[in-house]
């Protein structure tokens, strides 16, 4: 057996669940994400490469996810765009959401396809700047701005105020609770 077909079996059954869960954080749908994960996987595997590791497989297979999310973005919202322009379809109604979780989820999902990924990689993956802008092929300073830019966005949507000590802290302030 190959070296990558062993790589391919340990992601595909005992990370499988793990990089679903990435996917998910990214899209915010199981059903896309498994998608996602799936394209991923027969991208990676399905031409020559030279993966040193299960890790390094598993890392290159997350770069690919958050690739093909951004590039889905871009041709779902190409196609709204046009849509718009050409008149099909109608207008979406959102039902305002009714838990703290489902406003957070609606508002990472308001973020463009970019910043949310790099969001989603700092907060859910636990990845420094730098290694965000690797793993997109992002400058450095591009990925900052994106997280100082989702920081505030969702801070203004979230009525949540930033840590006065300049930490990561933040206590939410959802509708409900504002009420006295």
């Amino acid at each position: 057996m190959a070296r990558w077909q062993g790589f391919y079996e340990e992601l595909a059954t005992t990370r499988y669940a793990a990089i679903l869960a990435y996917a998910i954080a990214l899209t915010g749908q199981r059903a896309t994400a498994e998608d996602l994960v799936q394209e991923a996987l027969v991208k990676v595997f399905s031409s020559p490469r030279r993966l040193a590791s299960a890790a390094h497989a598993e890392s290159y297979v997350r770069r690919t996810v958050a690739s093909l999310y951004v590039d889905d973005a871009r041709r779902a919202a190409l196609f709204d765009r046009t849509a718009r322009r050409m008149g099909w379809g109608g207008e979406a109604h959102a039902d305002a959401p009714a838990e703290p979780a489902d406003e957070v989820e609606a508002a990472l999902a308001r973020l463009s396809p970019q910043v949310r990924a790099c969001v989603v990689l700092r907060y859910y993956e636990d990845l420094t700047a730098p290694q965000i802008a690797d793993r997109l092929g992002l400058a450095v300073g591009t990925v900052k701005r994106y997280l100082h830019e989702a920081s505030a966005s969702l801070r203004d949507e979230l009525s949540v105020e930033a840590d006065p000590n300049g930490g990561d802290a933040v206590a939410v302030v959802t509708h409900k609770e504002r009420r006295r």
